[in-house]
């Protein structure tokens, strides 16, 4: 998957890092051509030894209230989606393609090679999503997201076209989950992607809370350590006080 050059985009995700009272919001919107070259033929070769290409894979539910895209009007118009239960699967080259974006977008620190189709959904319509994200954002963020909110969306269909996408999302179990750590209060990863164009628009965002420290530099621990052995120097050096005073 290469990613392509998006000024747009690289203007908006220059404002999708807001600080907010309680959490810090941070995310960003990528675009990918979903031309294979160099890894990405190795690892699809590697990929359909478990299946032919055009075999379709059952996805899990969206997440919504009750709602499948199967029992939605507005729903994507790519090749890859069906009548009935058809609507809640995709091919494995699909597939594939969602799982190469994700090993692009978050390479070097992730690998998602062993991602399970289970692990994604087909969101019910564009409109969904749409309203998913801004009231994510919005309950969020307020005033900063909604005076970027129209810049953002149209970036998006000018690069993507919105009416022909279908439109997936990475929801993983904790274990496998990029944004599985302590202090993350909630994070969305939706795939916008239109088989004419071969490209797909990768949209990640998560809130954290501002209360939780980072514990990847060890500085705390550190630091807890060294306050612990001057507390205790402090009483040997009473006692000792004590003791000579009687």
């Amino acid at each position: 998957m290469k990613l392509l050059e998006n000024s747009s985009f690289e203007a908006i995700n220059s404002q999708l890092t807001i600080e907010t009272g309680n959490c810090q919001i941070i995310g960003r919107i990528e675009s990918y051509s979903c031309k294979m070259a160099g890894d990405d033929k190795q690892m699809f070769k590697q990929f359909c030894q478990e299946g032919l290409p055009h075999v379709l894979e059952a996805l899990s539910p969206p997440q919504t209230a009750g709602a499948s895209p199967n029992k939605l009007s507005q729903s994507g118009q790519s090749g890859d989606e069906g009548e009935g239960p058809l609507s809640d699967k995709c091919s494995r080259k699909t597939l594939f393609y969602l799982i190469a974006t994700l090993n692009a977008s978050f390479r070097p620190d992730y690998d998602f090679s062993r991602a399970k189709s289970h692990d994604f959904s087909r969101e019910p319509s564009v409109n969904w999503v749409f309203n998913a994200v801004n009231s994510s954002l919005s309950s969020a963020a307020g005033a900063e997201f909604s005076r970027m909110e129209p810049q953002l969306w149209q970036a998006i269909d000018d690069e993507i076209c919105l009416s022909e996408c279908d439109i997936y999302s990475y929801n993983p179990d904790l274990d496998s989950d990029p944004y599985g750590e302590e202090g993350n209060l909630w994070s969305f990863n939706y795939f916008f992607y239109n088989k004419r164009l071969k490209r797909i628009v990768f949209f990640t965002c998560r809130s954290v809370s501002v209360f939780v420290a980072p514990r990847d530099s060890g500085i705390d621990d550190l630091d807890l350590e060294l306050e612990e052995g001057s507390y205790e120097e402090e009483n040997m050096d009473e006692e000792r006080y004590g003791a000579l005073c009687t």
